[in-house]
Protein backbone atom coordinates (compact mmCIF):
# COMPACT_ATOMS: atom_id res chain seq x y z
CA UNK A 1 0.00 0.00 0.00
CA UNK A 2 3.02 2.21 0.48
CA UNK A 3 4.31 1.45 -2.58
CA UNK A 4 0.73 2.70 -3.86
CA UNK A 5 0.33 5.62 -2.08
CA UNK A 6 4.05 6.56 -2.78
CA UNK A 7 3.88 6.58 -6.82
CA UNK A 8 2.63 9.91 -8.33
CA UNK A 9 1.27 7.79 -11.06
CA UNK A 10 -0.95 5.77 -8.96
CA UNK A 11 -2.14 8.73 -7.17
CA UNK A 12 -2.70 10.32 -10.46
CA UNK A 13 -4.93 7.53 -11.72
CA UNK A 14 -7.47 7.53 -8.10
CA UNK A 15 -7.42 10.91 -8.29
CA UNK A 16 -8.56 11.88 -11.94
CA UNK A 17 -11.88 10.82 -12.37
CA UNK A 18 -13.06 12.11 -8.87
CA UNK A 19 -11.25 15.40 -10.50
CA UNK A 20 -12.75 15.07 -13.93
CA UNK A 21 -16.21 14.80 -12.71
CA UNK A 22 -15.59 17.87 -10.32
CA UNK A 23 -14.78 19.88 -12.78
CA UNK A 24 -17.09 18.92 -15.47
CA UNK A 25 -20.31 18.62 -12.22
CA UNK A 26 -18.83 22.08 -10.17
CA UNK A 27 -16.05 24.17 -11.84
CA UNK A 28 -17.03 24.67 -15.17
CA UNK A 29 -20.71 25.45 -14.50
CA UNK A 30 -19.56 28.20 -11.84
CA UNK A 31 -17.02 29.72 -14.59
CA UNK A 32 -20.15 29.48 -17.37
CA UNK A 33 -22.26 31.05 -14.86
CA UNK A 34 -19.70 34.05 -14.41
CA UNK A 35 -19.50 34.37 -17.73
CA UNK A 36 -23.35 34.94 -18.17
CA UNK A 37 -23.59 36.93 -15.54
CA UNK A 38 -21.94 40.07 -17.89
CA UNK A 39 -24.11 40.39 -20.06
CA UNK A 40 -28.18 40.90 -20.21
CA UNK A 41 -31.43 39.16 -21.07
CA UNK A 42 -31.13 35.39 -22.74
CA UNK A 43 -29.05 33.62 -25.28
CA UNK A 44 -29.94 34.44 -28.73
CA UNK A 45 -33.11 36.82 -27.45
CA UNK A 46 -31.99 40.76 -26.55
CA UNK A 47 -28.14 39.47 -25.41
CA UNK A 48 -25.77 41.80 -25.02
CA UNK A 49 -22.82 42.43 -23.13
CA UNK A 50 -23.51 45.05 -19.88
CA UNK A 51 -20.37 44.43 -17.77
CA UNK A 52 -20.60 44.58 -14.12
CA UNK A 53 -24.26 46.40 -14.28
CA UNK A 54 -26.08 43.20 -13.04
CA UNK A 55 -24.14 42.89 -10.09
CA UNK A 56 -25.52 46.63 -8.66
CA UNK A 57 -28.48 45.56 -9.63
CA UNK A 58 -28.81 43.44 -6.97
CA UNK A 59 -28.61 46.31 -3.90
CA UNK A 60 -31.58 48.00 -5.67
CA UNK A 61 -33.39 44.81 -6.79
CA UNK A 62 -36.69 44.71 -3.24
CA UNK A 63 -36.96 40.74 -4.57
CA UNK A 64 -33.64 39.78 -4.02
CA UNK A 65 -33.36 41.34 -0.98
CA UNK A 66 -36.49 40.23 0.43
CA UNK A 67 -35.77 36.09 -0.79
CA UNK A 68 -32.37 37.35 1.08
CA UNK A 69 -33.43 37.64 3.98
CA UNK A 70 -36.02 34.94 3.83
CA UNK A 71 -33.20 32.37 3.11
CA UNK A 72 -31.06 33.45 6.19
CA UNK A 73 -33.93 33.26 8.18
CA UNK A 74 -34.83 30.07 6.74
CA UNK A 75 -31.08 28.95 7.83
CA UNK A 76 -30.62 30.06 10.92
CA UNK A 77 -34.24 28.25 12.30
CA UNK A 78 -34.00 25.20 10.43
CA UNK A 79 -30.24 24.25 10.52
CA UNK A 80 -29.95 25.04 14.70
CA UNK A 81 -33.46 22.46 14.34
CA UNK A 82 -32.46 19.93 12.81
CA UNK A 83 -28.92 19.60 13.92
CA UNK A 84 -30.08 20.32 17.35
CA UNK A 85 -33.07 17.82 17.56
CA UNK A 86 -31.39 15.49 15.79
CA UNK A 87 -28.20 15.30 18.55
CA UNK A 88 -31.10 15.15 21.37
CA UNK A 89 -32.94 12.42 19.12
CA UNK A 90 -29.22 10.62 19.72
CA UNK A 91 -28.70 10.96 23.05
CA UNK A 92 -32.04 9.61 23.79
CA UNK A 93 -30.91 6.34 22.01
CA UNK A 94 -27.80 6.30 23.31
CA UNK A 95 -29.11 6.62 26.97
CA UNK A 96 -33.02 6.86 27.89
CA UNK A 97 -34.56 4.50 24.86
CA UNK A 98 -34.20 0.67 26.75
CA UNK A 99 -36.73 -1.08 24.25
CA UNK A 100 -37.42 -1.28 20.50
CA UNK A 101 -34.43 1.20 19.64
CA UNK A 102 -33.88 -0.47 16.15
CA UNK A 103 -38.00 0.50 15.16
CA UNK A 104 -37.55 3.67 16.89
CA UNK A 105 -34.49 4.82 15.11
CA UNK A 106 -36.37 3.94 11.84
CA UNK A 107 -39.46 5.43 12.61
CA UNK A 108 -37.33 8.77 12.68
CA UNK A 109 -35.11 7.85 9.77
CA UNK A 110 -38.11 7.55 7.78
CA UNK A 111 -39.62 11.10 6.91
CA UNK A 112 -35.83 10.81 5.31
CA UNK A 113 -36.81 9.14 2.18
CA UNK A 114 -40.15 10.67 1.90
CA UNK A 115 -40.53 12.52 -1.63
CA UNK A 116 -40.73 16.39 -1.04
CA UNK A 117 -43.83 17.00 -2.83
CA UNK A 118 -45.61 13.97 -0.42
CA UNK A 119 -44.35 15.53 2.85
CA UNK A 120 -45.64 19.16 1.33
CA UNK A 121 -49.10 17.40 1.02
CA UNK A 122 -49.16 15.98 4.04
CA UNK A 123 -48.40 19.52 6.30
CA UNK A 124 -50.28 21.19 3.70
CA UNK A 125 -53.26 19.03 5.62
CA UNK A 126 -51.86 19.04 8.80
CA UNK A 127 -51.85 23.24 8.38
CA UNK A 128 -55.46 23.13 6.67
CA UNK A 129 -58.29 25.45 7.59
CA UNK A 130 -60.81 25.15 4.90
CA UNK A 131 -62.77 23.38 3.97
CA UNK A 132 -62.21 21.66 6.90
CA UNK A 133 -59.01 22.22 9.74
CA UNK A 134 -56.36 20.29 9.14
CA UNK A 135 -54.81 17.66 12.28
CA UNK A 136 -53.13 21.45 14.13
CA UNK A 137 -56.59 23.30 14.04
CA UNK A 138 -58.52 20.60 15.08
CA UNK A 139 -56.11 19.98 18.32
CA UNK A 140 -55.96 23.79 19.27
CA UNK A 141 -59.57 23.63 18.53
CA UNK A 142 -60.33 20.26 20.31
CA UNK A 143 -58.85 21.80 23.51
CA UNK A 144 -59.94 25.07 23.63
CA UNK A 145 -57.41 27.37 21.68
CA UNK A 146 -60.05 28.58 18.62
CA UNK A 147 -58.23 31.95 18.99
CA UNK A 148 -54.80 30.38 17.51
CA UNK A 149 -57.11 28.10 14.92
CA UNK A 150 -55.24 30.51 11.40
CA UNK A 151 -54.14 29.96 8.16
CA UNK A 152 -50.91 28.51 8.66
CA UNK A 153 -49.58 28.41 5.06
CA UNK A 154 -52.03 31.03 4.15
CA UNK A 155 -50.56 34.00 6.18
CA UNK A 156 -47.18 35.80 5.77
CA UNK A 157 -46.51 35.84 9.34
CA UNK A 158 -46.82 31.91 9.90
CA UNK A 159 -45.86 30.56 6.42
CA UNK A 160 -42.02 30.33 6.19
CA UNK A 161 -42.07 28.79 10.31
CA UNK A 162 -44.62 26.37 8.94
CA UNK A 163 -42.21 25.19 6.39
CA UNK A 164 -39.58 25.68 9.06
CA UNK A 165 -40.97 23.00 10.82
CA UNK A 166 -41.52 20.52 8.02
CA UNK A 167 -38.12 20.81 6.76
CA UNK A 168 -36.40 20.28 10.53
CA UNK A 169 -39.21 17.17 10.89
CA UNK A 170 -38.08 15.89 7.66
CA UNK A 171 -34.01 15.91 8.38
CA UNK A 172 -33.86 15.65 12.60
CA UNK A 173 -33.83 12.21 11.72
CA UNK A 174 -30.74 11.91 9.56
CA UNK A 175 -29.13 13.78 11.77
CA UNK A 176 -29.61 11.69 14.39
CA UNK A 177 -28.57 8.30 13.22
CA UNK A 178 -25.08 10.55 12.19
CA UNK A 179 -24.96 11.15 15.84
CA UNK A 180 -26.07 7.91 17.19
CA UNK A 181 -22.79 6.38 15.23
CA UNK A 182 -20.68 8.73 16.80
CA UNK A 183 -22.06 8.18 19.97
CA UNK A 184 -21.95 4.38 19.90
CA UNK A 185 -17.57 5.25 18.78
CA UNK A 186 -17.17 6.70 22.03
CA UNK A 187 -15.64 4.44 24.63
CA UNK A 188 -17.67 3.50 27.96
CA UNK A 189 -15.00 3.77 30.06
CA UNK A 190 -14.77 7.95 29.75
CA UNK A 191 -18.32 7.75 30.73
CA UNK A 192 -18.13 5.63 33.53
CA UNK A 193 -15.08 7.70 34.93
CA UNK A 194 -16.94 10.72 34.36
CA UNK A 195 -19.43 9.29 36.26
CA UNK A 196 -17.60 8.18 39.11
CA UNK A 197 -15.86 11.87 39.64
CA UNK A 198 -19.48 13.07 40.26
CA UNK A 199 -20.85 14.41 37.22
CA UNK A 200 -24.35 15.21 36.19
CA UNK A 201 -25.53 14.47 33.27
CA UNK A 202 -25.98 18.15 32.35
CA UNK A 203 -21.76 18.19 33.00
CA UNK A 204 -21.17 15.19 30.87
CA UNK A 205 -23.01 16.27 28.11
CA UNK A 206 -21.17 19.54 28.37
CA UNK A 207 -17.53 18.65 29.26
CA UNK A 208 -17.44 15.00 27.92
CA UNK A 209 -19.91 14.03 25.10
CA UNK A 210 -20.23 17.28 23.11
CA UNK A 211 -15.95 17.83 23.12
CA UNK A 212 -15.71 14.69 21.76
CA UNK A 213 -18.49 15.20 19.55
CA UNK A 214 -17.44 18.35 18.25
CA UNK A 215 -15.78 17.37 14.78
CA UNK A 216 -19.32 15.79 14.07
CA UNK A 217 -21.08 18.92 15.04
CA UNK A 218 -19.53 20.71 12.94
CA UNK A 219 -19.67 18.30 9.69
CA UNK A 220 -23.59 18.61 10.47
CA UNK A 221 -23.92 22.13 10.56
CA UNK A 222 -21.83 22.19 7.30
CA UNK A 223 -24.28 20.26 5.75
CA UNK A 224 -27.67 21.13 7.22
CA UNK A 225 -26.46 25.11 6.05
CA UNK A 226 -25.27 23.94 2.13
CA UNK A 227 -28.81 22.29 2.28
CA UNK A 228 -30.78 25.20 3.95
CA UNK A 229 -29.00 27.57 1.67
CA UNK A 230 -30.46 25.65 -1.67
CA UNK A 231 -33.70 26.14 -0.43
CA UNK A 232 -35.88 25.30 -3.28
CA UNK A 233 -38.24 22.19 -3.42
CA UNK A 234 -39.61 22.34 0.02
CA UNK A 235 -40.97 25.37 -0.38
CA UNK A 236 -42.38 24.91 -3.74
CA UNK A 237 -44.25 21.47 -2.39
CA UNK A 238 -45.82 23.47 0.77
CA UNK A 239 -46.19 26.98 -0.28
CA UNK A 240 -45.24 27.61 -3.75
CA UNK A 241 -43.26 30.74 -2.47
CA UNK A 242 -46.05 32.05 -1.04
CA UNK A 243 -48.17 33.81 -0.23
CA UNK A 244 -46.78 37.24 -1.86
CA UNK A 245 -43.05 36.20 -1.58
CA UNK A 246 -43.19 35.04 2.20
CA UNK A 247 -41.54 32.37 1.65
CA UNK A 248 -39.65 32.87 -2.22
CA UNK A 249 -36.15 32.06 -1.46
CA UNK A 250 -33.11 32.90 -3.65
CA UNK A 251 -33.06 29.84 -5.61
CA UNK A 252 -36.51 30.44 -6.40
CA UNK A 253 -36.07 33.71 -7.32
CA UNK A 254 -33.50 32.98 -9.45
CA UNK A 255 -34.95 30.62 -11.11
CA UNK A 256 -38.04 32.98 -11.62
CA UNK A 257 -35.51 35.66 -13.38
CA UNK A 258 -33.83 33.01 -15.06
CA UNK A 259 -36.36 30.74 -17.02
CA UNK A 260 -40.02 32.86 -16.73
CA UNK A 261 -38.63 36.50 -17.17
CA UNK A 262 -36.25 35.31 -19.73
CA UNK A 263 -33.09 37.10 -17.89
CA UNK A 264 -30.32 34.15 -17.79
CA UNK A 265 -27.65 36.88 -16.74
CA UNK A 266 -29.00 38.04 -14.25
CA UNK A 267 -30.20 35.38 -12.90
CA UNK A 268 -26.42 33.71 -13.19
CA UNK A 269 -25.53 36.57 -10.74
CA UNK A 270 -27.98 35.56 -8.59
CA UNK A 271 -26.50 32.01 -8.42
CA UNK A 272 -23.26 33.11 -7.83
CA UNK A 273 -24.17 35.15 -4.84
CA UNK A 274 -25.76 31.74 -3.62
CA UNK A 275 -22.21 29.90 -4.27
CA UNK A 276 -20.53 31.76 -2.58
CA UNK A 277 -23.08 32.00 0.45
CA UNK A 278 -22.33 28.07 0.64
CA UNK A 279 -18.42 28.52 0.24
CA UNK A 280 -18.22 31.60 2.96
CA UNK A 281 -20.92 29.74 5.54
CA UNK A 282 -18.72 26.63 5.04
CA UNK A 283 -15.64 28.18 6.32
CA UNK A 284 -16.76 30.11 9.09
CA UNK A 285 -18.60 27.39 10.40
CA UNK A 286 -15.15 24.72 9.79
CA UNK A 287 -13.29 28.03 11.54
CA UNK A 288 -15.03 26.63 14.74
CA UNK A 289 -13.16 23.33 14.59
CA UNK A 290 -10.77 22.49 16.64
CA UNK A 291 -7.77 20.32 15.27
CA UNK A 292 -5.13 18.47 17.14
CA UNK A 293 -1.64 19.61 16.50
Amino acid sequence: MNKVLGNKKAIALFVAPALVLYTALVIVPVIWSLYYSLFSGSPGLQWEFVGFDNYLKLFHDKNFLNALQVNFKYIAVVMIGQVGLGLMLALMFKFWLKRCKAFVRTLVFFPVVLPTVAVGQLFAKIYEIQPNYGLLNSFLSAIGLEKLVQPWIGQASTALWALCIMDIWVAMGFYSVIFYGALLDIPDDILEAARIDGASSFKLFRHVLLPLLRPMVITCLVFSFSGTVKMFESSMALTNGGPGTATKSLSMYMYDVSFTYNKVGYGSVIAIVIFLICICGSMIINRFDVKDD
